[in-house]
């Protein structure tokens, strides 16, 4: 346990970073037991979570009948860029119990799919310039042009940082490459899957090496002062504690406003084990 920073970067660099993505793997919670964690974590209301809640476009329906008559729940709708996503978020909008505030969805690989995907975001964009959207895309370097086209169109980033397979985690070299060509393009983004730890380490039971949310923060905050790939890759693997807490000293809260208009947050499965480690780490305050 470190003592507590109370550096007021590091509550900036914190504020509202986790998003509720309990209904995915490896937590995977039935509609029931996601909305039951996600109310308890509202009345808690812990300045870490974002209090958004994302659930599959497909899934949108069961959200509804879930809900009760005291219900506000912000929705992050997640699908693919294709009518029936924009029909989902149009029935969630009806209910007056959700508030869509974004829409994560996707951008296939090839060309005439890509275009195809972007005309359905736009038109989406433009009935509701409210609603923040995320387009997931790839980190092999073909699909380094994507980032071209969402600065060109306008829209965020998402980038995939994990999951429930080796194949699902990029390469850091891969990662670090995404993150200095997003900040380089001031294309904002947010990061999903294997992210609800703070600091990057190897799970001894899956056998999985997992980036850390905190080493992306300080990867955005070396790519934003020039630094090349081959740093950002060395900070994104770092694993000691101390080493991480040394680059957070050396924030200022303007690095930590600039570092949040470029990293927006992050998807989590887990609503606790993001807060155990940022208390652990001496970043946030125990309740009192």
């Amino acid at each position: 346990m470190h003592a507590v920073t109370r550096l007021p970067a590091a509550l900036i660099l914190t504020d509202r970073i986790v998003d509720d993505a309990g209904l995915f793997p490896p937590e995977a919670l039935g509609m029931a037991s996601a909305l039951a964690r996600h109310r308890s974590d509202q009345a808690i209301s812990n300045p870490v979570l974002s209090q958004r809640f994302v659930c599959p476009a497909g899934r949108s329906t069961e959200l509804i009948q879930q809900l009760d008559d005291g219900d506000r729940i912000q929705v992050i709708a997640l699908g693919p860029a294709a009518p029936q996503t924009e029909a989902a978020v149009g029935s969630l909008e009806a209910d007056d119990r959700t508030l869509v505030v974004a829409l994560e969805t996707s951008l296939p690989v090839d060309n005439q799919h890509k275009k195809q995907a972007l005309e359905v975001i736009d038109q989406i964009a433009a009935t509701r310039p409210h609603l923040d959207i995320f387009v997931e895309v790839g980190l092999g370097p073909a699909r380094e042009t994507d980032l071209d086209l969402l600065q060109r169109y306008g829209h965020a980033a998402k980038v995939r940082c994990g999951g429930v397979r080796r194949e699902l985690f990029p390469r850091p070299f891969d990662l670090a490459r995404f993150v200095h060509n997003a900040v380089s393009r001031e294309v904002p983004f947010k990061a999903t899957a294997g992210l609800h730890h703070a600091i990057a380490h190897h799970d001894g039971y899956t056998g999985f090496d997992h980036f850390g949310f905190l080493n992306l923060l300080l990867a955005v905050a070396a790519a934003q002062k020039d630094a090349g790939t081959n740093e950002i890759e060395h900070i994104l693997a770092e694993r000691n504690p101390n080493v991480m807490l040394q680059h957070f000293a050396g924030l200022t809260t303007h690095d930590a406003r600039e570092i949040r208009a470029a990293f927006h947050s992050v998807g989590s499965c887990s609503t606790n084990e993001p807060i155990h480690d940022l208390r652990r780490l001496g970043l946030i305050a125990d309740p009192t």
